[in-house]
């Protein structure tokens, strides 16, 4: 199997295309998001007002990155277990997410969001947030900065490596729950 090269914007054309398993590098545009910064989102959305960032066919790391050492974009970015999203997720699919990257297996909800929206789920090794941390060109908080390493950042990328974890058809690597 070969390795996809894609890029953000991660448009509907671009996710129909992956099939879970696929290795992909990722080059673009990546925000990071993690449980404080997802609540906030919701909360904006229950009152009925505008995110105050435009989710369509974007993308969303689940990653709370450490600070950078001189000469460097970013520090360690590992992923963070994605199940603990799994309740503020739904939402975001639906305002048009494109994609999300985490680590672990994903609820029956936000399988069906994934499926019915044509989204995708990226899954990044976790244990190696060093080596990823190479991949980020430049990083920049963008909203939330109170919230330290929980705050959005807006970060620019180049051939970040993943596993298509959940496809655009709702297609999971993992197997079955019983």
């Amino acid at each position: 199997m070969s390795i996809i090269n894609i890029k953000t914007p991660l448009t509907v054309d671009i996710r129909k295309e992956l099939k879970a398993g696929d290795e992909v590098l990722l080059t673009g545009t990546i925000l990071t998001a993690r449980d404080a910064a997802h609540k906030r989102l919701r909360d904006i959305l229950k009152k009925g007002k505008p995110l105050p960032l435009n989710l369509k066919d974007a993308v969303i790391y689940y990653c709370g990155p450490t600070p950078a050492r001189p000469g460097r974009a970013i520090g360690s970015c590992g992923p963070t277990t994605s199940s603990r999203m799994d309740h503020f997720t739904t939402d975001l699919i639906e305002l048009g997410l494109g994609g999300m990257i985490g680590k672990g297996d994903r609820s029956d909800e936000v399988k069906a969001a994934i499926k019915k929206h044509k989204c995708v789920y990226f899954l990044a090794t976790g244990g190696i947030g060093a080596l990823l941390s190479t991949k980020v060109k430049s990083s920049k908080v963008i909203l939330y900065g109170d919230l330290g390493p929980e705050a959005i950042h807006k970060l620019e990328v180049k051939d970040f490596p993943l596993l298509v974890g959940i496809d655009s058809r709702g297609t999971d690597i993992y197997p079955p729950k019983h």
